[in-house]
């Protein structure tokens, strides 16, 4: 029988599980939604959708290579602990996805996670995932992943431990000037390439908040105007790679060291562990005290 977009959305929602496996699943139960939920339990799916909720904020970057440096992906696999962050059988699951998001042609996540995780197995990502969280005890993510490909440069990557990824392309590499340029990225976390490309909100939210500080000063407009343009081009070469201090010169911005060196940065991407995922924070003080008052 057809299985319905509506049908994989309540399992979806009633499991925890992947899209893929939902629908997988319901055509092996001939749309049956509840015995599909059975099958999964019995499967373990179930098991791992049960961790599904839990915060996953620690985990590993890993990068992958092609065999002439022209291709690179970019990884991060998320679990609870940094105690299961240090797995074997987590570190290799990383590493084997960081290989399938170089190989697979996958555009997002979800189409990553439908791939089979070894090339030529009937094993998916998401269906390995879940096998693990099964063995291990702990909600894992696939969170994101970058693919890069070299256009006109070298593509250079900087490991900070397992924790801080850095890809740059750079056009007239020498002297392991990708290496430096990488290092730095990681050190201080440039939203962009320039201020061309700087997001507008991100602009305009800025502004607005150093125009009230610059307000609070009582002086003219014409004076607040003037603080707020030379604090927003404080922002700006802070921000941006272009403009950011080289960190190991003070000396050069990065602009400079770049023109010094008769070379470009094409593009560059960086992931830290756990960035932007709310951590939830356990008062256990609190917990005792109200279990005291039951």
């Amino acid at each position: 029988m057809a299985i319905t977009a509506s049908q994989v959305k309540e399992l979806r929602e009633r499991t925890g599980a992947g899209m893929m496996e939902c629908k997988k699943a319901l055509v092996e139960a001939d749309g049956d939604i509840e015995a599909a939920i059975e099958a999964m339990r019995k499967s373990g799916q179930a098991k791992a959708a049960k961790k599904a909720g839990r915060t996953a904020a620690e985990g590993v970057i890993v990068i992958s290579f092609n065999a002439d440096n022209t291709q690179a992906a970019m990884v991060e696999v998320n679990c609870e602990t940094d105690f299961v962050a240090k797995d074997e059988n987590f570190t290799s699951f990383a590493g084997a996805v960081a290989e399938r998001a170089l190989n697979g042609g996958a555009d997002d996540v979800e189409t990553l996670m439908g791939q089979s995780l070894h090339e030529g197995e009937e094993t998916t990502v998401n269906q390995a995932r879940e096998a693990l969280i099964s063995k291990l005890g702990e909600n894992m993510n696939v969170r994101r992943f970058a693919r890069l490909q070299a256009d006109k440069g070298a593509l250079v990557s900087y490991s900070h431990g397992v924790r801080i990824g850095v890809v740059v392309e750079v056009e007239g590499d020498e002297d392991d000037l990708g290496k430096d340029l990488a290092m730095h990225i990681a050190a201080t976390n440039p939203v962009c390439l320039s201020a061309d490309d700087m997001p507008q909100d991100m602009l305009d939210k800025e502004r607005e908040i150093v125009t009230a500080q610059a307000r609070e000063s009582g002086k003219p407009d014409n004076i607040i105007e003037k603080m707020v343009d030379g604090r927003m081009r404080k922002y700006l070469a802070e921000n941006t790679l272009l403009g950011q201090v080289f960190v190991k010169d003070a000396d050069f911005t990065i602009e400079k060291l770049l023109k010094s060196k008769g070379a470009a940065i094409a593009q560059f991407s960086r992931f830290e562990v756990g960035e932007g995922i709310e951590k939830k924070k356990e008062d256990f003080a609190a917990e005792v005290r109200a279990q005291a008052k039951m």
